[in-house]
């Protein structure tokens, strides 16, 4: 297919992109500054792209078949909150205006339900540092819950899903929808590596249309 990516350069867009490389896709990476990619493919062309900018990026997506978006405004962005719901509802029209049907939006953990009624972003637990962020995730699903034009799934990391965690294909996961999943002693954590695994899948052989899905172990 031939897939576009946004934040081809981020820690999760990276990922995603190798994904769809090593299947032969055909891929179009869109970031601010795809310089700082670090790697070349005959597969892959990359792109400098505002998501502000509606004009170009509609210009880039013309005839893609599918977007993935990657989009994070930075997790040390004083105004991550108010960007990434901006931004995120921009990409939302440009996919339209480009004649895509179908995106993949990679959001957070945080809007998980950890019981009946609770969300994770919500626990007093949850790392400050990324709850700007993970609140605007979780806000955003409900925004693009009422989208009816385009064939859009949402999904939500592991909990634990960081550098620390990641380097490591297994090429195996376990999915579940609005709560997390965990293995046997109750960590939910999923590699980078797998959660483009997981990415593609979706992307391959849809099952989660119009839906938030998450992966782990």
């Amino acid at each position: 297919m031939k897939v576009a990516v946004i934040g081809a350069t981020g820690f999760v867009g990276k990922a995603i992109l190798r994904e769809l490389l090593d299947r032969d896709h055909m891929v179009l990476g869109i970031a601010r500054h795809p310089e700082k990619l670090g790697f070349r493919h005959p597969g892959l062309a990359m792109r400098a792209g505002d998501v502000f900018n509606t004009d170009q990026m509609v210009t880039l997506l013309k005839g893609q078949e599918a977007v993935i978006s990657a989009y994070n405004p930075g997790w040390t962005n004083p105004n991550i909150y108010k960007e990434y719901i901006e931004g995120a509802k921009c990409i939302q029209e440009e996919v339209k205006k480009a004649d895509i049907k179908r995106l993949i939006v990679v959001g957070g953990a945080g809007g998980l339900e950890i019981a009946p009624g609770k969300q994770l972003v919500d626990q007093p637990e949850f790392p400050a540092q990324f709850r700007d962020g993970a609140s605007a995730a979780r806000d955003y699903l409900e925004i693009l819950k009422a989208e009816q034009e385009l064939e859009w799934t949402f999904f939500s990391p592991a909990i634990l899903m960081n550098p620390t965690t990641s380097g490591k294909r297994k090429g195996i996961y376990r999915t579940g929808l609005d709560q997390p999943v965990f293995d046997k002693d109750g960590k939910s954590v999923l590699s980078v590596e797998d959660l483009a695994v997981a990415i593609v899948d979706e992307l391959e052989q849809p099952k989660h249309i119009r839906q938030r899905f998450t992966a782990a172990y």
